[in-house]
């Protein structure tokens, strides 16, 4: 009977990761959109690359990351559930206004709009998901989840297809924008109907305990004292810093260097390689995690710093080659080194924290990861750009600048370096809590 039981309660609980999955999946469809359509956008509204690397960027990240902090607080206290689901709806909701904006202070509020709604995904997720996963399965349950950013990605450009006219030309962004608003919001009715609260810490604590919540600053002195809690946000918010730079002007590079090539096949190609390519790499490096990590702890850092070291050539040849095709290629291996450190690097935000703090954990994880990388990445690119044009053409201009931006890797591979010189310590003084707070 028990067999039945956990037979049954490992269903309910795989339900419940497919459908969180499918909530970040969301998140980033909404996110990416902008730059998949970045071309159509900047000739209908006329704003600069400059204007457009903002718009990707701080005009999302600032209260992205601001809202983010308070949100989790209350995810730490209140049903996380119901927080997942009104988050879902409005970041849907500014969506569909995004396709409505004329102008770029339109557009600029609603993806500001986006941003305050996405602040509450994934730190109640996280935190749902670390009460029903315990920690030696925590890096894999978080790599399936992670595969949200690719799947996201994936139909983003899928859709992008499926809704765009004949030709190049032919592309309605604000159509796109309004029908993938309101798919978010019919899946946030959906995710509140189906979804149940699930006991906090239920991994760690006994069945009939309590759970007591610390202050806030008491919350942000904690984990900040964490070493490897605080190099591996470096670690993330770096190798993100090149990722959403070149996510951000890839399809604009792309046009530039060969205006001829069929948009429609472009997206296509860009939705399968994220389907396959980072969503396995993000899958991978989530079991490779689990299972090396069981023989030394350090591979939760070296992991990431390996994969990112992979990643760096084909980021930077990629912008060199002489075709498309090629970049397309080199583009398949960068993601499958990239997502190969999203599992490792969730898995450590959430089991070194303690269990009380697991939605501030990811929501200062984010806060960190989104003002450095989503803020400072696409603004930084696009202000690149402008200052390259004002002597080279469009194309060479995007190649200098995300060639430079490629930089911020090798401040990545040192963060994660010094992840696994820090969490072997860091570990065991989380385990001790743990211990402590059982007792207690």
């Amino acid at each position: 009977m028990s067999e039945v039981n956990s037979q049954k309660s490992n269903k309910k609980r795989t339900l419940v990761l497919m459908l969180l999955t499918l909530v970040y999946g969301f998140n980033f469809v909404d996110r990416q959109i902008v730059g998949i359509l970045a071309p159509y956008i900047q000739a209908d509204l006329d704003i600069t690359n400059t204007q457009l690397g903002l718009l990707i960027g701080l005009a999302f990240a600032i209260l992205y990351t601001l809202v983010a902090i308070p949100i989790a607080w209350l995810a730490d206290r209140y049903s996380r559930v119901n927080i997942l689901s009104i988050s879902l709806a409005v970041w849907s909701g500014f969506t569909a206004l995004t396709g409505m904006a004329t102008n770029f202070t339109q557009i600029a509020l609603a993806r500001a709009g986006v941003g305050i709604g996405e602040a509450g995904g994934s730190p109640p997720s996280h935190s749902i998901i670390s009460d029903l996963y315990a920690k030696e399965e925590r890096a894999g349950a978080l790599g399936v989840y992670s595969m949200g950013i690719p799947f996201g990605i994936m139909f983003a450009y899928f859709a992008t297809a499926m809704l765009m006219g004949e030709t190049n030309q032919d592309v309605n962004w604000r159509r796109i924008f309004i029908i993938l608003g309101l798919a978010g919001i019919a899946l946030a009715v959906i995710l509140r109907l189906v979804l149940r609260e699930p006991k906090r810490g239920a991994m760690e604590v006994a069945k009939d305990q309590k759970i007591e919540q610390p202050p806030f600053l008491e919350s942000l002195k904690t984990l900040l004292t964490i070493p490897s809690w605080w190099f591996m946000c470096i670690g993330i918010a770096m190798g993100s810093f090149v990722s959403y730079s070149f996510s951000a002007f890839q399809t604009k590079y792309i046009g530039a260097f060969d205006p001829e090539f069929n948009f429609r096949t472009l997206v296509i190609v860009l939705g399968i390689i994220n389907g396959v390519a980072y969503a396995g790499g993000t899958y991978m490096g989530a079991k490779i995690a689990d299972k090396w990590g069981k023989k030394d702890i350090r591979a939760y850092g070296w992991l990431p710093a390996i994969a990112i070291a992979c990643a760096t050539p084909f980021a930077i040849a990629g912008f060199w080659v002489p075709t498309v095709w090629l970049h397309l290629v080199c583009s398949t291996f960068l993601l499958l080194f990239l997502g190969a450190y999203l599992g490792p690097c969730f898995a450590v935000a959430q089991t070194l924290a303690p269990i009380n703090m697991r939605a501030m954990s990811t929501a200062l994880f984010f806060f960190i990861l989104n003002m450095v990388a989503l803020g400072g990445g696409p603004s930084t690119t696009g202000w690149l750009i402008d200052w390259f044009a004002s002597s080279n053409n469009e194309l060479e201009a995007t190649r200098y600048a995300l060639t430079t931006i490629s930089i911020a890797f090798g401040l990545s591979i040192l963060s994660f370096m010094l992840v696994s010189k820090y969490i072997s310590k860091d570990w065991r003084l989380a385990e001790e809590r743990i211990v402590r707070a059982t007792k207690d």
